[in-house]
């Protein structure tokens, strides 16, 4: 049972899951036995992790809300690891170093985003993910060109993962209640990139200059982002890319093309 006498702190983002049927879903997603080595990110009260502590074979929390370390310590469980602090700027590679790992997370919605990118540059240690994202930004990841909601994490997850929805989640699944619907959000790890990128920091950065003025033309937007205009023009004709078009609407493969293009 939830222990509600602890006040949530906004500056950490802190809404606690605590629907039963929301957390066997969680569960069911991540498939995991006896064999298994989880991290869960924001562990807050634990209704979420006592359940994985009696299916995993070995559970690491980062929490960084010292009166809920207090907490979780109560435990006192041979096979709880807990880790004091930001999962921004804790040492993953350190801390995880027998992968690979299943990663569960109710995210708190302020850093869902930076969280993303950082399991992206540690995907190595990760064979599926089951997060839990504000609807808008899990739109957003599930989101294909053309659409409003087609942005830069639409096109580098599924480079790496295939992206599924488990279960749309409601306010009142919470304590307290987010003023937003919520998602699940199931990611399993490829054996290797989708298309081929041979050069992970340039693709990344011609995708963020694509979507930096979601208005403005791919010439214009990567122009600014510092490609010689001509060597972009001449990218975009290989491509069979019009100058004119936005980034927005650039499918995974076609951005693939031309990264690869531009660094000809």
């Amino acid at each position: 049972m939830m222990k509600e006498e602890h006040r949530p702190r906004k500056r950490f983002g802190q809404n606690f899951l605590r629907d039963v049927s929301v957390i066997e879903r969680i569960l069911q997603a991540a498939q995991l036995d006896e064999q298994s080595r989880v991290l869960e990110i924001g562990p807050g009260l634990g209704a979420l992790t006592d359940r994985l502590l009696g299916l995993a074979g070995q559970v690491k929390v980062m929490e960084v809300d010292r009166d809920l370390v207090a907490r979780l310590e109560e435990r006192r469980h041979p096979r709880l690891e807990i880790h004091v602090g930001d999962a921004l700027l804790l040492p993953w590679e350190e801390l995880l170093s027998e992968p690979p790992y299943t990663l569960v997370a109710n995210l708190p919605y302020n850093i869902s985003s930076q969280v993303l990118f950082r399991i992206l540059d540690h995907r190595h240690l990760f064979s599926r993910l089951v997060l839990m994202f504000q609807k808008e930004v899990g739109d957003r990841l599930c989101a294909g060109p053309g659409t409003s909601a087609y942005g830069i994490l639409s096109v580098l997850c599924p480079l790496w993962f295939d992206v599924r929805r488990v279960v749309l989640v409601r306010p009142g699944a919470f304590f307290p209640p987010p003023k937003v619907d919520s998602v699940v959000l199931a990611f399993d790890a490829l054996p290797g990139p989708r298309v081929p990128v041979a050069d992970e920091a340039f693709f990344r950065r011609v995708v963020k200059a694509a979507f930096a003025q979601r208005r403005k033309t791919l010439r214009n937007t990567l122009k600014a982002a510092g490609f010689a205009e001509a060597d972009l023009l001449a990218a975009l004709e290989v491509c069979a890319i019009n100058p004119q078009a936005r980034g927005e609407t650039l499918s995974l493969e076609q951005f693939a093309q031309l990264a690869a293009a531009l660094q000809k």
